[in-house]
């Protein structure tokens, strides 16, 4: 599974919300720096090329669909950042996060809970 680039990830977290779209309906989606007709279109076809997304056609106009969900995608590259940015160590995420004041005690204690749960 490769990378998506940024432009790309904003087009699948589109066709996962819609499940189906012609370029015309993901083109309305896009809310900030739309791009042109033609140069979606093009991003939606290397989407296609990375085996992200099929299509059915219908004569000349293709309708498209995602073949890789978003927790398969999600999943992939969670785990390659934790692996390349924090030496596969899940604490050192959550020290990061912490130490970045992104997470509350509150939600830490919610962590925890959850695991103590599980076990």
């Amino acid at each position: 599974m490769q990378k998506l680039t940024n432009k790309e990830e904003e087009i699948m977290h589109i066709l996962w919300r819609l499940e189906k779209a012609f370029v015309k309906d993901v083109l309305a989606e896009i809310e900030t720096d739309k791009p042109h007709y033609n140069t979606l279109s093009t991003i939606i076809r290397n989407l296609e090329e990375k085996e992200y997304v099929s299509y059915k056609a219908y004569g000349k106009t293709h309708e498209y669909f995602p073949i890789v969900s978003k927790e398969q995608y999600k999943k992939k590259f969670i785990n390659t950042a934790i692996d390349n940015y924090f030496n596969s160590s899940y604490k050192n995420v959550v020290s990061f996060f912490a130490q970045e004041e992104k997470i509350s005690v509150a939600e830490l204690k919610e962590i925890i809970a959850l695991i103590e749960k599980e076990n």
